[in-house]
């Protein structure tokens, strides 16, 4: 039986109850600590967090709050003056019976996605060269046969075939009931899930980088995301359930951190300081300033910042910032598993009834190696899905997303007109005032659209360079041909992740797993500091190949800045397909995308209000579209 003594009034009286107890059964008494806190000057902030689980200030939580400090981690000296030697001789025997290690934990993939008779590899082969003749009826490109071969071997190396056969059955299942869906982010970058319509983005028709969806040096399995209509997701979720059980399929965690304005409101009703005053100074707060940068904050607000309460209240909430706040469901990572998920992570129910919640956030799943399919939620496809409906209904035959065609010129007359009201992607007004000067006549172009006008490439200076060159009022040149291998499609401006990995390979000498640990590194850098340890490596690697250090410092400058507007070109590449096919729908039927649009809200930029004002600046449905 456990033994907390903790320096409080009924120490005496709790030992003796603990013992008595112990000698009616037959149990030993080990010394426990009951621990709360790592080091005694946390108990401002162990009452303050108190506060605000209870919802009272910290003066009205009475015996809420521990009576003193005594639930850190105390000295073994310490210790030895409190319990008696055979209480802690317990305690320590249980400690060395504890042995268990994450690393011990083994998931096994779900089994039921390969066939009886046939082994994981011979089925994902099979399947992809059957998809892979579904989708180039004409032979298959050699280059794309000796992409889907190499990526094949990886998969294998990694067994990873299982995780593509689980998004595959899911994929099939949605496509069999009619439910419109995609793949999306780094899967783009697969021609696997292109054959296997996990995805719909040709690897013919970019110049994608498979390693940075899967690479060996990461060890981690890979991460596919799949949209589904927003309406519909629920009959994906329960095919899930249906199959596996909720023993086997549970939904990840999203563990919400304390930023800077929610720290501010927690610690300052907690500190018992007024709510207007806390209202004042959480709205007047920016996300880049210091505990310093805080103070003059609350003097902008009328508060004296010297005061004993602005001084805790500040340290308080400078100190609860990353603090996990509270735990919710995630959009949609479920992990599936072989056995009973229970052996592996803990699991509580969710809020929604039938539900299950793992309670490790997407992070600490990827670190245990649990696999995770993302059943995201898309607004578009269900726009898509009804305008479809609708057109197939007029035309008397079923037309489907793949029947749109490609490289439509009334289509991109129209997006480069920006008259792009309700179009996927393209229809804020910074999109709508970057189309004209973009003049997108391409599906790449689309695709250079979508991730250049991020808030990341203007203030990264990558914008105007682009369109000077595109307008011809600025040469386009590259400082040696390998970069001109990775920046030809970009006229030598750099504006995906993708590039950036093909830079550091091409230029200094990274390996394919390297460059995708590169990209890790440039996305966390600001809060990790993780991009400093690869300055040497970069540089010394292009000093090498006879690049000048002036150059290769300005490249490397260049790859911290990507931690802030980097955008992937895969992620790119799968929204482009659906602003192409909005845009088209609007463009040829806008009766039936009007109508979609309306009954698929809410949605989009727009309010119904202000999409049926777009159809009657276009005199819809008695008078043809302006780009018909």
């Amino acid at each position: 039986m456990g033994l907390n003594l903790l320096y409080r009034p009924l120490d005496d009286i709790h030992r003796g109850t603990v013992e008595e107890a112990a000698a009616c059964h037959p149990l030993r008494v080990v010394a426990t600590g009951c621990v709360t806190m790592h080091v005694r000057s946390r108990k401002p902030m162990h009452d303050v967090l108190t506060a605000i689980r209870v919802g009272r200030p910290v003066a009205e939580c009475g015996y809420e709050l521990a009576p003193n400090a005594e639930q850190h981690l105390r000295s073994r000296l310490r210790l030895a003056n409190i319990y008696p030697h055979r209480y802690l001789t317990e305690a320590v025997h249980i400690a060395n019976l504890c042995q268990f290690s994450l690393d011990e934990l083994r998931y096994e993939y779900p089994d039921e996605v390969v066939p009886d008779g046939t082994t994981p590899p011979e089925y994902l082969r099979a399947e992809t060269y059957a998809g892979a003749h579904r989708r180039f009826p004409a032979g298959i490109p050699l280059a794309v046969q000796q992409q889907i071969e190499h990526e094949l071997a990886l998969v294998r190396d990694m067994d990873y075939e299982r995780y593509f056969l689980t998004v595959y059955d899911i994929v099939r299942f949605a496509r069999s009931n009619g439910i419109l869906c995609q793949g999306r982010g780094s899967a783009a970058n697969s021609a696997v899930c292109y054959c296997l319509g996990i995805t719909e983005v040709d690897p013919a028709r970019g110049n994608l980088l498979f390693e940075r969806f899967i690479s060996k040096e990461r060890g981690e399995p890979p991460d596919i995301d799949v949209d589904f209509e927003h309406q519909r997701r629920e009959e994906v979720i329960q095919y899930l359930y249906r199959k596996y059980g909720r023993d086997r399929a549970a939904l990840a965690a999203a563990v919400t951190t304390y930023r800077p304005r929610s720290a501010l409101r927690d610690t300052g009703k907690a500190l018992g300081v007024d709510p207007a005053i806390v209202d004042l100074v959480a709205k007047s707060h920016h996300w880049f300033d210091g505990k310093a940068d805080l103070l003059k904050r609350f003097a902008e607000s009328g508060v004296d910042a010297d005061a004993e309460l602005s001084q805790r209240w500040a340290h308080m909430a400078v100190s609860l910032l990353g603090f996990p706040r509270h735990l919710s469901q995630h959009t949609g990572g479920f992990v599936l598993a072989r056995g009973k998920l229970s052996r592996l992570v803990p699991i509580e129910n969710a809020a929604m009834a039938d539900r299950s919640v793992i309670q490790w956030d997407k992070d600490d799943l990827d670190a245990l190696g649990l696999l995770k399919v993302d059943v995201l939620a898309l607004g578009m496809l269900s726009a898509v899905r009804r305008a479809l409906d609708l057109v197939s209904e007029q035309r008397g035959e079923a037309f489907e997303l793949q029947d749109i065609p490609a490289e439509d010129p009334a289509t991109y007359e129209m997006i480069c007109h920006a008259d792009t009201v309700g179009v996927f992607q393209i229809e804020s007004r910074a999109q709508m005032s970057m189309l004209p000067r973009l003049q997108p006549r391409t599906f790449y172009d689309l695709v250079i659209e979508v991730a250049i006008v991020r808030p990341g490439p203007v203030q990264g200076g990558m914008v105007h360079p682009y369109l000077r060159r595109r307008q011809g009022f600025e040469p386009v040149t590259y400082p040696s041909a390998a970069m001109e291998k990775a920046l030809s499609r970009t006229l030598g401006v750099p504006i995906f992740q993708e590039q950036v990995m093909q830079v550091a390979m091409l230029a200094a000498g990274f390996s394919a797993g390297e460059a995708d640990q590169l990209r890790r590194a440039m996305a966390a850098w600001k809060r990790k500091g993780g991009i400093d340890k690869y300055y040497d490596r970069i540089v010394s690697g292009m000093l090498e190949r006879g690049y000048d250090r002036e150059f290769a410092e300005s490249i490397f400058r260049q790859i911290q800045g990507f931690g802030e507007y980097g955008f992937p070109e895969s992620h790119a590449a799968s929204f482009a397909l659906l602003v192409y096919a909005s845009a088209w729908l609007k463009c040829h039927e806008p009766e039936a995308f009007l109508c979609a649009m309306l009954n698929s809200q809410p949605m989009g930029f727009y309010t119904p209000s202000q999409l049926v004002q777009d159809a009657k600046r276009h005199a819809l449905p008695y008078c043809l579209p302006t780009w018909r």
